[in-house]
C-alpha cells in the first residue's frame, strides 16, 4: 500500500487560512502583500547560497546612512524587497535600513493601505565568513483617506504596538521565515525542492527561561554596572541553572536560537554607543513583537520596546530581549541601581 502523502501547509496557505477564520471580509490585499515579502526572500536566499560562487561577496566601497558599510548583498536585497512590494497595488511607504528617507510609492500613494519596513539583510558583514545572516520586516497600517499632514516620515514613525505583522527569515543551513500577526508566532521552512515555505514550527512559545546568554562579551566592560553584575549573578551559578554564552554576531540568528531555546539576547548601551546601537524601527520592534507573541519580553532596560514613540527613522535603542525569566531578574537588577 502507497505511503499517504505528507500534509503539507505553505505559508500562503497559512495567511489565507488565519485570514479567512479571523478577517472574513478581508479583501486579500494583506495576503497579497506578506506574499511579496517571501518572493523577495526566496529571491535574497537564491544569492545567498551562490555567495563565493558568483561576484556578490564584498562590500561595493560606500557607507549607508548608518555609517556601515554597504555590502554587494545589501544592495541586492534592497532592491529586490523594493522591487517585489513596490508592485502589490497595496504598499504606500517603504523604509530601509539602507535607505536615508521613506520610498513612497506614487502610483499607490493614494490609496495605499500599508508601510513596510525592513532591515534587507542584517548581519551581512558575516556573509563573507559564511555565518548566518537574515531579513527582518514590519508591517504597518495607514489611512489613505486621512494622510498625516507631515507627510510619509510622521505617518512612518509609528509605536511597536502598532504594527500588524512582523517577522525575519534566517539564512542558515536551512532557510526559516519567522512571523507573526499577532496571533502567535508560526516558523516556516523553505523546501528548494518545490520553491514553498513549509510549516515546520506550529505556534512556537519562547521557553520561560533558558539557560544561554547572548552578548558581545568584549564590549559587556563598557556598559552600565547593573549589567556587569547581572552577567555575575548568571555565571554563579546562583540561579540553580547552568549558563553558556552563545553569540553569532547576526541579530536574525542569535534571536532565533533564543525564540527556539530561551535565554536572553543583550544589547545593553555602552560608551560609544549610550542610546543603544541597534535600530528601533527595523530591528528592535519586530524582534520584540515577536518575543512578546511567544510569550517572551522585549525592554530597552527602562520601557517596553513596543511603547517607544520613534521620533526618527533610524533611531538606536538597547535591546533587552528573551525569556520571562531572564528579562525581570535584569530589570530587577536595573530597577535597583
Amino acid at each position: 500500500m502507497p505511503n499517504k502523502p505528507f500534509p503539507l501547509m505553505t505559508v500562503q496557505q497559512h495567511i489565507l487560512e488565519e485570514q479567512r477564520q479571523r478577517f472574513p471580509g478581508a479583501s486579500g490585499e494583506f495576503s497579497w502583500l506578506l506574499s511579496g515579502i517571501t518572493l523577495a526572500t526566496k529571491m535574497i536566499d537564491a544569492q545567498v547560497r551562490r555567495a563565493g560562487l558568483a561576484d556578490i561577496l564584498g562590500g561595493i566601497g560606500t557607507e549607508n546612512v548608518q555609517g556601515e558599510m554597504v555590502q554587494k548583498l545589501d544592495v541586492y536585497a534592497n532592491e529586490a524587497l523594493h522591487f517585489c512590494l513596490g508592485n502589490r497595488g497595496s504598499v504606500a511607504i517603504m523604509v530601509s535600513e539602507e535607505d536615508v528617507d521613506p520610498v513612497v510609492v506614487e502610483r499607490d500613494m493614494p490609496h495605499g493601505k500599508y508601510i513596510v519596513i525592513f532591515d534587507p539583510l542584517d548581519g551581512s558583514s558575516n556573509i563573507d565568513v559564511n555565518v548566518s545572516v537574515g531579513t527582518i520586516f514590519s508591517i504597518f497600517q495607514r489611512d489613505p483617506q486621512n494622510p498625516k499632514p507631515g507627510g510619509p516620515n510622521e505617518e512612518v514613525l509609528q509605536p511597536g504596538y502598532k504594527q500588524l505583522a512582523a517577522g525575519y527569515v534566517v539564512y542558515g543551513s536551512s532557510t526559516m521565515l519567522v512571523y507573526t500577526t499577532g496571533h502567535g508566532v508560526h516558523g516556516f521552512t523553505l523546501d528548494p525542492t518545490i520553491g514553498a515555505y513549509i510549516i515546520s514550527h506550529a505556534n512556537i512559545k519562547m521557553p520561560s527561561s533558558g539557560i544561554y546568554y547572548s552578548l558581545n562579551e568584549a564590549k559587556a566592560e563598557y556598559s552600565p554596572e547593573p549589567y556587569h553584575k547581572y552577567l555575575d549573578y548568571l555565571r554563579s551559578g546562583k540561579t540553580g541553572r547552568d549558563y553558556s554564552t552563545r553569540y553569532i554576531g547576526s541579530l536574525v540568528a542569535d534571536f532565533h536560537r533564543t525564540l527556539l531555546k530561551g535565554g536572553i539576547f543583550l544589547y545593553p548601551p555602552t560608551k560609544t554607543n549610550p542610546s543603544g546601537k541597534l535600530r528601533l524601527m527595523y530591528e528592535a520592534n519586530p524582534i520584540a513583537f515577536l518575543a512578546e507573541q511567544a510569550g517572551g519580553m522585549a525592554t530597552d532596560g527602562k520601557q517596553r520596546i513596543l511603547d517607544i514613540q520613534p521620533t526618527a527613522l533610524h533611531q538606536r535603542t538597547p535591546l533587552i530581549v528573551g525569556s520571562q525569566s531572564e528579562v525581570k531578574l535584569l530589570m530587577e537588577m536595573l530597577a535597583q541601581a
